[in-house]
């Protein structure tokens, strides 16, 4: 990789300052993009898809521990691997601390294929304490969006090719799915997948995903993890 020009302090400032212009720009679209985000249309879904976690049986109403919104990372990890997808792992490294988007009464969990016997060790290894929880047991579509038949894979962003190939197979597909809770009703908002995953992983990242978005900033919300009461 070739390394940038050498130049002198003005003519990199002239060139930061035109850069800036562009980088404001993007920022605006993308703040845009972000409202009309939160205005799509919702569709209810069955709250009692049936998963496996660390307390035993949980339905998907259980995965939002009482908050009003809901962010499913779909985590690859087919049934008969080994151990999880290093992709995955990767973005689920980059996750902050839970506590700042609970207090914002969003959930976050991971929801896989793989039996829990065979995920609970791969979190161990990995040290996370993220929720996690396995829809071996859910049936086709069970981990809500991540693996698809062709009949609905046209519905999101990539990979319709390869699921059309699979000759209507499951196939593995990471991604994100958010989810918003009106008493015992469950709705379905926003999923993004594949190379749409690139950028995200931040709390205020994944709040920019749901349909009520980010709440106020500043110090008098924002505080020390240990410091929350929710």
């Amino acid at each position: 990789m070739s390394h940038p020009e050498i130049v002198s302090r003005e003519q990199w400032r002239a060139a930061r300052e035109e850069l800036l212009r562009k980088e404001e720009a993007v920022r605006r679209a993308r703040e845009a993009l972000g409202a009309e985000r939160r205005r799509l249309p919702m569709v209810e879904v069955d709250p009692e898809y049936v998963f496996e976690g660390g307390d035993g049986k949980a339905t998907l109403l259980d995965l939002f521990e009482g908050r009003a919104q809901l962010v499913v990372h779909h985590f690859m990890f087919a049934p008969e691997w080994e151990t999880g997808c290093p992709c995955c792992a990767a973005f689920l490294d980059q996750v902050g601390h839970l506590a700042h988007l609970r207090a914002q009464n969003t959930s976050f969990a991971a929801v896989s294929r793989a039996p829990f016997t065979r995920i609970l060790p791969f979190k161990a290894r990995m040290g996370w304490a993220v929720p996690w929880y396995s829809s071996a047991h859910s049936g086709d579509g069970g981990d809500l969006g991540r693996a698809f038949g062709p009949e609905v894979s046209r519905d999101f962003n990539r990979d319709f090719e390869a699921t059309v190939e699979s000759g209507g197979e499951l196939v593995e597909r990471p991604g994100l799915s958010c989810f918003l809770r009106d008493h015992d009703r469950v709705f379905h908002t926003y999923s993004v997948y594949d190379d749409g995953l690139d950028g995200l992983g931040t709390t205020s990242a994944l709040l920019d995903l749901t349909a009520l978005g980010r709440g106020p900033a500043g110090s008098e919300v924002l505080r020390l993890h240990d410091e929350y009461d929710y």
